[in-house]
């Protein structure tokens, strides 16, 4: 019920949205007209949207074309027409035929939808809409077809073309539609990731062609990676146009905008001087400490993965067995499929990996306990995973060592609260890291957590390395003062600077979808709000996608 619920609510906002800009263009037509015609000769952004039925791009990107707008670019939006033949919108439960999807793709009334719901979001605001079908030829179609069929799916995950990573995407997008981490078993496996191989290669042809003809100063577009976004942005960079992504941040109302790439890769790499000397003052550690306990609960967030959570000690070494007077090493996993990219620091070429061998290298020590936390979105993610963690174990270790526990991801045990009790913990990709350190823990980092390379954590970049640091434990000793009060810093840095606020923007019953709240075109205007005027800053200017919220009233809660 609650499904249909939110496909209801998905829908009716969609609607809702296109209306809205209808409604607040005809209240300022004649100055809106006005803004068109100075865009004309402004800087040229793409915002190449894609997928009109993304409940979280349409809402973000159609502000902040009529934002940019108003700041005189000239603003493009991009749109698949029924054109791609796969793309992220694709999900296995979503899907009645994988035969079908696999040989033909997607299309019919999904993709019809899609583009109607593109359409009138943008078509009110009167710019300019390129369509996928009208930038590839019939020569660059067959040759998609005929590329898809001559490559193996075994050639396909390292598949280069023209120097740009179609393969991985295609990957990518493959494994979040069967939300595993592998496709080996999957029904049609071969022929759904032949599909968003093609689909890659459209991509491709139709940015390279559009980027062609139209000289753009930058691209901007949700997420990063998967198809099309992914390839739209290694087609961007391939053809020096400045590329900016964008996901919702985890505060209510708050986005993460980063320059070049993906948030997943430009986090890790981020300079350290971008934080570190940022005025530390009891008011901002206090603002900071309040957030961080609202995690807890996940009052101030646009999600929270479980309602009353366990916090009673008692009750949780009662239910997980763990005895936490014994040393303890916490261990957090990530959704096994989620973005499944490469990242050259990993200690191992999987979080699968590195479950199984840090399992089998505590079982050899008696000394220390292992909890491991299930990252609890396997089940209450907005994509349920399909390859549970648990499962993996269990078929790895019919027998679980004595001295491992398991929390799993139905378990309302506070992932904090247990934590907490442990002498350090181990994280693979999971942006806890930011929270634990800011509270003591020591943390070993084994995979492309955003916390990795900030002097903060034990990073591990080689299995070798990551052995080495679990030798160590257990360390009995929190860190140490000024430590602690870096990993403070860049967790302010991280969710209070780099989570830019858009008041703009409204929680909704519907966890994949917001709403814009906007009762005019004056509150988009240069000076009427410091967040907006930042990201669309960082868009026309390259500037720093940074929020400076220790030099804020912060008058909203914020």
């Amino acid at each position: 019920m609650k499904k249909i619920m939110r496909l209801i609510l998905g829908k009716s906002l969609q609607e809702d949205q296109s209306l809205l800009w209808e409604k607040l263009i005809r209240e300022s037509r004649v100055e809106w007209n006005k803004a068109l015609g100075r865009a004309r000769e402004g800087p040229k952004i793409l915002v190449a949207t894609s997928t009109g039925k993304e409940g979280m791009a349409g809402p973000v990107e159609s502000l902040l074309t009529a934002a940019l707008t108003l700041r005189g670019a000239n603003v493009h939006v991009l749109l698949c027409d029924r054109f791609l033949p796969a793309c992220s919108i694709a999900q296995c439960t979503r899907v009645a035929d994988f035969h079908e999807f696999g040989m033909k793709g997607s299309g019919g009334r999904q993709c019809q939808k899609c583009l109607k719901k593109g359409n009138a979001l943008y078509e009110p605001l009167g710019v300019p809409i390129h369509y996928y079908s009208q930038l590839v030829s019939p020569t660059e179609i067959q040759q998609a077809e005929d590329s898809a069929k001559a490559v193996s799916t075994e050639q396909i995950p390292g598949y280069r073309w023209n120097g740009m990573a179609v393969g991985e995407h295609a990957l990518a997008c493959a494994l979040r539609f069967y939300a595993k981490g592998g496709l080996e078993g999957e029904p049609f496996a071969a022929q759904v990731l032949q599909r968003y191989f093609k689909a890659a290669l459209l991509t491709a042809f139709a940015l390279r062609n559009l980027l062609g003809s139209i000289h753009f100063d930058c691209a901007v577009f949700h997420h990063g990676i998967y198809i099309p976004q992914g390839i739209i942005g290694e087609t961007a960079r391939r053809e020096h146009v400045r590329v900016v992504n964008w996901v919702r941040a985890y505060r209510n109302r708050c986005f993460i905008f980063s320059h070049n790439d993906t948030y997943h890769h430009t986090m890790m790499a981020e300079p350290t001087n971008r934080w570190g000397d940022i005025l530390w003052t009891p008011q901002v550690e206090n603002q900071l400490l309040g957030y961080l306990k609202s995690r807890w609960q996940g009052t101030r967030d646009w999600v929270s993965f479980h309602e009353n959570p366990q916090f009673d000690l008692q009750k949780i070494s009662d239910e997980i067995g763990v005895d936490f007077s014994k040393p303890t090493v916490g261990m957090l996993t990530n959704v096994i499929w989620d973005a499944q990219l490469h990242y050259p620091a990993n200690a191992f070429p999987g979080m699968i990996e590195w479950v199984m061998q840090t399992i089998s290298y505590f079982s050899k020590r008696q000394d220390v306990q292992l909890l491991i936390r299930v990252h609890p979105a396997e089940l209450t993610g907005i994509i349920p995973s399909r390859q549970l963690i648990v499962d993996e174990i269990k078929r790895a270790f019919p027998r679980l060592p004595q001295n491992v526990f398991i929390i799993p991801p139905e378990s309302r045990v506070s992932t904090y609260a247990a934590m907490l009790q442990c002498d350090a913990v181990i994280i693979y990709g999971t942006k806890t890291g930011v929270e634990l350190t800011s509270m003591g823990v020591p943390v070993i980092v084994a995979g492309e957590a955003w916390i990795r390379n900030k002097g903060i954590t034990f990073d591990a970049s080689s299995p070798e390395e990551y052995f080495h640091c679990l030798n160590r434990l257990p360390l009995s000793k929190r860190m140490e003062e000024p430590r602690i009060e870096r990993a403070r810093k860049y967790a302010y840095h991280f969710f209070f600077r780099r989570m830019i606020p858009l008041e703009f923007f409204e929680s909704t019953e519907s966890r994949n979808a917001y709403k814009i709240t906007l009762r005019s075109l004056e509150e988009l205007k240069p000076g009427m709000s410091s967040g907006l005027d930042i990201i669309c800053d960082g868009i026309l200017k390259g500037t720093d996608f940074i929020y400076p919220a220790e030099r804020q009233n912060d008058k909203n809660g914020y």
